[in-house]
């Protein structure tokens, strides 16, 4: 798989979360990646992120919704 098309799929589940109501509740790094902790209620979901475009893209968002806050 190119590297666009690991990025749009990143990119395309950070949306689906964040379209379903879920909320960012922590990052973490290691060397194996970026861990994002999405939560709804008590449901909690982990993405992880390996790709600098939807690094980026999560970083917007992830503003977005602590300016709405």
């Amino acid at each position: 798989m190119s590297e666009f098309q690991q990025s749009m799929e990143e990119i395309q589940k950070i949306d689906q979360y964040l379209d379903k109501g879920y909320k960012i509740n922590d990052v973490y790094e290691n060397l194996s990646g970026m861990f994002v902790e999405f939560a709804q209620q008590e449901e909690v979901a982990v993405l992880q992120i390996l790709t600098a475009d939807a690094r980026k893209y999560f970083a917007a968002k992830l503003q977005e919704q602590t300016s709405l806050q």
